[in-house]
């Protein structure tokens, strides 16, 4: 958790605390396990009004922030859906959001004015399936024929895109990129649900099956998306930094509590020195991905030129530490700690999932190398 924070932007943690607090207890969360939506409208559009989607898009636009850097504010909200293992999609929407206000507002307008006030959702189709599946592939074909472009092509996972109105559409012409708002009933366009492992996230399979729309439809240049991309993976992976690191805090929170309250042999858990430095060890992983998390976002929200080395160097360290911290916390809690009415897997299903979203671990430290050789190169 940042150290410093405004008036304003404490005040705005809190109330979505309090509002995560009372519409979506463990008990809801639970029982969205069921529910093929993930969440329901109104809980979404009040959010909304609490300015969950408008703190990344422009004021000339419709949006604002708390402070003067919207994606700090936004991590803040992120950071409590971790900790509620809230649902909704919250990243990308306001990715899709902060990319349509970037590139031209006014012209995406009704788009923006539905996402603002919840109305509406959309998400951001990136990632692709085997083999097509590492962090930074991109297969899906955009062709321009006269004036429309077609998409043809797979992209896996997707989050709520079955819920929403638009999807943003990452694919290749020749050697860049392209991106489409695609309607997500466009004809050749089809979503099989997965499973999958959060209780309230959903993800899909969207099949573009020639799928053709007018040139209007693209967002920026043809084949010139590459920045706008690089932006976009910024922006999605910070945001998914603060909410795992948001869950890790809750698990960590939960089992010292556990540690004081459970006996063993007549002392409390947390008296037994082996236990003392094995939670020093968690101490330490869980401050410093709070502080790298923190530094990659204002890399990110400043524009800096090493932001995309910080990035990938906190994904690479709170998805392998966290993962640590969340298994042990599992382990000191016993047996108790791996039934489904105990509230601890809530956290470790969330981060296990944000921590394979845009990219592993392993990946982005394979990215990491490679920004740091071309950086030498260069020199």
């Amino acid at each position: 958790m940042r150290l410093a924070l405004t008036g304003d932007q404490e005040f705005f943690r809190d109330t979505t605390a309090r509002f995560l607090a009372e519409q979506v207890p463990a008990a809801e969360v639970r029982r969205l396990r069921d529910d093929p939506a993930g969440f329901e409208d109104d809980y979404w559009t009040r959010g909304a009004e609490l300015g969950w989607t408008s703190l990344l898009v422009a004021e000339a636009h419709g949006g604002g922030s708390i402070s003067e850097t919207g994606l700090v504010d936004l991590t803040l909200v992120a950071d409590a859906f971790g900790r509620r293992a809230a649902p909704g999609p919250l990243i990308p929407t306001n990715v899709v959001a902060a990319t349509l206000s970037d590139v031209d507002g006014v012209a995406w307008s009704a788009v923006l004015d539905a996402l603002l006030t919840g109305s509406s959702v959309a998400t951001w189709c990136v990632a692709e399936p085997v083999p097509s599946s590492g962090l930074g592939t991109v297969t899906l074909d955009v062709r321009v024929d006269g004036a429309d472009v077609v998409l043809r092509g797979t992209k896996r996972p997707v989050e709520s895109a079955d819920r929403a109105d638009h999807l943003l559409v990452t694919g290749r012409t020749g050697d860049g990129l392209t991106q489409v708002l695609v309607p997500h009933d466009a004809p050749g366009v089809s979503i099989t649900p997965l499973r999958t492992l959060d209780l309230t996230r959903r993800f899909s399979v969207v099949l573009f099956d020639d799928v053709r729309l007018p040139a209007r439809h693209v967002v920026g240049d043809v084949a010139g998306a590459g920045p706008q991309v690089e932006r976009q993976l910024q922006r999605s992976i910070v945001l998914g930094n603060a909410e795992a690191v948001g869950a890790m805090q809750a698990g960590f929170d939960m089992t010292v509590a556990w540690a004081f309250d459970r006996f063993s042999f007549g002392r409390p858990l947390a008296s037994y020195q082996a236990l003392k430095h094995r939670f020093a060890d968690m101490l330490c992983w869980l401050e410093a991905s709070h502080a790298i998390a923190d530094e990659a976002t204002d890399a990110v929200a400043a524009g800096t030129p090493d932001a995309g080395e910080l990035v990938s160097a906190a994904k690479a360290y709170i998805g392998h530490y966290g993962s640590e911290l969340l298994q042990d916390c599992v382990q000191m809690h016993g047996g108790i700690g791996v039934t489904f009415e105990h509230d601890l897997h809530l956290f470790l299903r969330r981060h296990t999932v944000d921590r394979a979203l845009f990219g592993t671990p392993s990946e982005h430290r394979r990215r990491l190398a490679d920004l740091l050789q071309a950086r030498e190169d260069a020199a």
